[in-house]
């Protein structure tokens, strides 16, 4: 125990007695790539990789600091290429943390909606039903709609574009937004929890080029806002009426009663704490 103990030293202390700036260099860029690896497999519940992603990382710090010939040049070339990966792999996540740093959405709701932290059950049944009823709705017209379900992860300047509603949900109001002679029909709804929050609000658009050539600016909008903050996008095309639903940057589309029903229940019953989805 007592050689293992020196051998531990003499290597801590061969690995930090000339520390500069390049070793500080070096362990930045692996506290970020650490990071932003573990904080993706943590959100996706992939716990068997995290385990084995940990474990390889603490294996590969352990020969690194305790082979003195690794150091320098050789040493750095490993956490640059480590770092590289991860930004390319996680690029929207990456994406998405720069973006919204200081840029918390504003809060628009009244002093009496903000004291109302639960909501009914039937409440929220009928937020449900209203939103789908009007997509299906303005499916069947071919009438075009985006509409963005944000639980305050909306960056201030998508706000701010638009103009403030701070509306009760409606599948009557939703739909009159969207007409097609409205004024604010070619923007995007923001819904934040239980309110219509904001219309005709202007999104970035996803500078993906795997994007389908048919999807317009409308779907390009709304992938690309679900690329920078944690939002769903519910989106209907003008052209064929398909429903399409984005999260993270991906795309379902044709999505049907279930699906939405499925996405507006995961999102309400998580983002408002409700109860009443357990029978």
């Amino acid at each position: 125990m007592k050689e293992f103990a020196a051998n531990v030293a003499n290597a801590c202390k061969n690995a930090f007695g000339n520390f500069d700036l390049i070793d500080a260099l070096e362990i930045l860029l692996f506290v970020l790539a650490f990071y932003y690896v573990f904080k993706i497999l943590k959100n996706s519940g992939a716990k068997s990789v995290i385990a084995v992603f940990v474990l390889f990382t603490l294996a590969t710090g352990i020969v690194f600091v305790g082979n003195v010939q690794l150091k320098g040049d050789t040493f750095l070339v490993f956490p640059i290429v480590f770092a590289a990966l991860v930004m390319i792999i996680f690029n929207v996540e990456v994406k998405r943390d720069i973006l919204n740093i200081g840029n918390s959405a504003p809060k628009f709701l009244s002093k009496e909606t903000d004291r109302q932290t639960h909501v009914s059950k039937e409440e929220v049944e009928r937020y449900i039903a209203d939103i789908i009823r009007a997509l299906q709705n303005m499916s069947k017209d071919n009438i075009g709609a985006l509409i963005i379900l944000a639980n305050d992860n909306i960056p201030r300047q998508v706000l701010e574009s638009g103009v403030v509603m701070d509306a009760h949900i409606s599948a009557q109001l939703i739909e009159g937004i969207f007409f097609p002679k409205a004024p604010l029909h070619d923007g995007a709804m923001v819904i934040n929890n239980y309110k219509i929050q904001a219309a005709g609000c202007f999104l970035p658009l996803t500078q993906n080029a795997n994007i389908p050539k048919e999807l317009g600016t409308r779907h390009r909008a709304g992938i690309g806002i679900t690329e920078t903050s944690d939002v769903i996008a519910l989106i209907v095309s003008e052209e064929t009426g398909i429903i399409t639903i984005a999260q993270r940057g991906k795309i379902s589309r044709y999505a049907d009663y279930d699906l939405l029903r499925k996405t507006l229940g995961d999102y309400y019953w998580k983002d408002l704490g409700g109860e009443g989805r357990k029978k």
